[in-house]
């Protein structure tokens, strides 16, 4: 197939000056398109949720816009009005290919409009990622609105066999593919732990553990926090009893009860806040600071922590749910607990028993597969199909 069939592309989805990983994803896979050779636009949002939908203190990047992307602020999510206008300027654009994100159902009306105009001339093609089909918080309307977007859609790829399982349930005849989420290479290379934790104004010799990204019930904090407290009160754990959590990212539900629980169980001692969101240009340093990353999801498709720790070369533990496991090797990138703070606690023990030398030359060569060509050469496969 040649790539020239797809030479004008249009990805729809969060970028500049919106922020968050969405739009860092999407404008790391425009410029994969563009170094390629494509011309590549981004159709974002002037207006992605309403307030009373958004749990977080602002939609919008302090970073400085990105000058290399050309990124149109068009889609309003709640005005059909707003849906008819984008979609007849795609349709009269005529890409050749439509790249759509779809993370959320209540993203469906909107984006599920815009693409039914958009292709009427069914001389583009749309490909969609599909981060999650079935949310992790579950509302009415949820499945209608899935349904509905994914109609005008002509293939799908997903990043985890989780959400590929769902997707085949709404679309079963439907060209799809699992693609494991490229890494995360966009936020700055590796730097030393030393410079690292000298920025973060972090003890040079302590044992850290990194719980990084918006805090929201599903992630398991209150698992991790709940770990924390065996670690500090129990004799079975001595390398790790007197690690400390680096909790960085904003809280996306109420943190009072987090506040609360963290009082109860007396661990304040044991922790590092940074729970505001974290800047794209800071990442590297929270990162770089960690020995280990902790993954204590309750449920999950994929992460995009994974890619980040890939990236950062740092080994991982994660719960025993949805997609993570297949992602994190047992014993060579990381470690796999259930998703309970007795399993996660002993964890934590085993991983400063082994050391950051067992995990570094699986964690070298297993970051191998997740590259942004295959991506895009998976996007281009199914297109054709």
């Amino acid at each position: 197939m040649s790539l020239a069939l797809y030479k004008n592309i249009v990805i729809i989805g969060p970028a500049y000056p919106l922020r968050g990983g969405l739009a860092s994803y999407n404008e790391r896979l425009a410029r994969e398109f563009m170094q390629q050779g494509h011309h590549v636009s981004i159709y974002t949002f002037s207006l992605q949720y309403p307030g009373f939908l958004f749990p977080g203190t602002t939609q919008f990047s302090t970073e400085p816009a990105p000058a290399d992307l050309d990124i149109h602020v068009r889609i309003n999510s709640v005005n059909p009005l707003n849906w008819l206008s984008v979609g007849l300027e795609l349709k009269k654009l005529q890409p050749d290919l439509i790249v759509v994100r779809y993370w959320l159902p209540f993203m469906g009306p909107c984006l599920g409009s815009i693409l039914r105009i958009a292709r009427q001339y069914k001389l583009t093609k749309i490909v969609c990622i599909a981060d999650n089909i079935i949310p992790h918080e579950k509302r009415i309307g949820d499945v209608a609105f899935t349904k509905y977007f994914i109609t005008p859609i002509d293939a799908f790829i997903t990043m985890s066999e989780k959400v590929l399982g769902d997707l085949r349930q709404f679309a079963p005849g439907k060209p799809s593919k699992f693609v494991a989420h490229p890494l995360y290479d966009n936020f700055g290379e590796k730097i030393s732990k030393s410079e690292a934790r000298q920025y973060l104004k972090i003890v040079p010799t302590e044992k850290i553990l990194l719980f990084f990204g918006f805090i929201r019930k599903y992630k398991g904090l209150d698992i991790l926090l709940d770990a924390m407290k065996i670690l500090k009160c129990s004799n079975n754990f001595p390398l790790a009893a007197e690690c400390k959590l680096l909790i960085a990212g904003e809280f996306y539900e109420d943190r009072k009860a987090y506040d609360e629980q963290i009082e109860k169980l007396d661990i304040k001692d044991r922790l590092i806040l940074k729970t505001a969101f974290i800047a794209d240009s800071e990442v590297k340093y929270y990162l770089c600071a960690a020995d280990v990353v902790v993954q204590p999801y309750r449920s999950a498709t994929q992460s995009g922590v994974t890619p980040l720790a890939y990236h950062f070369e740092k080994p991982m533990i994660v719960t025993n749910v949805g997609g993570l496991p297949s992602l994190v090797p047992d014993d060579k990138v990381g470690l796999i607990a259930e998703p309970t703070a007795e399993s996660i606690a002993a964890k934590i023990e085993t991983y400063f028993q082994k050391g950051a030398a067992h995990f570094l030359p699986h964690l070298i060569e297993e970051k191998k597969k997740y590259s942004w060509q295959k991506m895009t050469a998976t996007i281009f496969e199914v297109a054709a199909l």
